[in-house]
């Protein structure tokens, strides 16, 4: 068996940036202990895989697809790089003719358009609840060490817990956070989290112009860190729509290799994540 690969880098428009992702469009569905055999192999935060709905599409003509997206480790419910990097292969790579792609996931139906040289993902907006920083002692001491805290919000339905810094923190404080990822996994044992987002207010009237800066860390779910993550700005968007009393915001992920999101939250309940994608890598996985 042959399977086409492609390694994008979303969310930049450099390569070696942004944030990895292996993509493998599908003639037929494989089984899941093989999408997470290559997902471990592959060894990167998102392996997505895609097939057509309709037998009769190809991935030129087909608007409809369905994606499911694995770490080394696990299937995940939602996933906003990988998806972004599936439409960039579709449209750059396989010609697809349509304006729009539709993919189904756990999460619903997703859609995404081109626009200009980047992408628009039409995603859910999950808006996190306020919590007692007292009922995450453990994790935030692994997280964050002794650095002041303005805010701990909790999104049940992702279980990313959201941490702001201080708006005194500088962003060096946030890039440079050094996160044991074993510690951090063992500070929570609940299952109410499988994530960690660190956020701080950004720098509007300095060029670029970002409104916040996060960094995300998963090791309940097989990664360490990770470079820059589209479904933890479906917490991020809410929180800092509020906060800031914007629907348009730019967004930057701190980690060691960045990324930039373009959101803009809207009065539907859903969240526009834009952003442009690379390919580094084109081969084919040998079964």
């Amino acid at each position: 068996m042959e399977i086409p690969v492609f390694t994008v880098d979303a969310f930049s428009n450099l390569p070696f940036r942004g944030n990895p992702a292996a993509i493998c469009p599908l003639m037929h569905e494989l089984t899941d202990d093989l999408y997470q055999k290559i997902a471990a192999e592959m060894n990167l935060s998102e392996t997505v895989f895609i097939t057509s709905i309709n037998p009769s599409d190809n991935f030129t003509t087909g608007s409809r697809f369905r994606l499911r997206w694995f770490t080394p480790t696990t299937e995940v419910n939602l996933c906003g790089h990988a998806t972004l990097a599936s439409a960039a292969v579709l449209f750059k790579h396989k010609e697809n003719v349509n304006p729009k792609l539709v993919f189904e996931t756990r999460s619903g139906d997703l859609a995404v358009t081109q626009q200009g040289e980047g992408y628009v993902m039409d995603f859910p907006l999950n808006p996190p609840t306020k919590q007692d920083a007292n009922e995450f002692k453990d994790i935030l001491k692994v997280a964050v060490g002794n650095h002041q805290i303005q805010d701990v919000y909790l999104c049940p339905i992702t279980k990313k817990l959201l941490v702001r810094l201080s708006d005194s923190c500088e962003r060096s404080v946030l890039a440079s956070l050094k996160v044991d990822a074993a510690a951090l996994q063992r500070s929570e044992t609940s299952g109410r989290v499988k994530g960690l987002i660190v956020t701080m207010r950004g720098s509007p009237d300095c060029q670029p112009g970002y409104d916040f800066y996060s960094r995300y860390f998963a090791p309940w779910m097989g990664i360490a860190e990770d470079p820059v993550t589209g479904s933890a700005h479906t917490v991020l968007g809410s929180y800092w729509s509020k906060e800031l009393g914007k629907k348009k915001m730019m967004a930057y992920q701190c980690s060691s290799r960045g990324g930039e999101l373009e959101l803009e939250v809207r009065d539907d309940g859903r969240i526009n994540i834009a952003g442009q994608a690379v390919t580094v890598l084109q081969g084919t996985i040998t079964l």
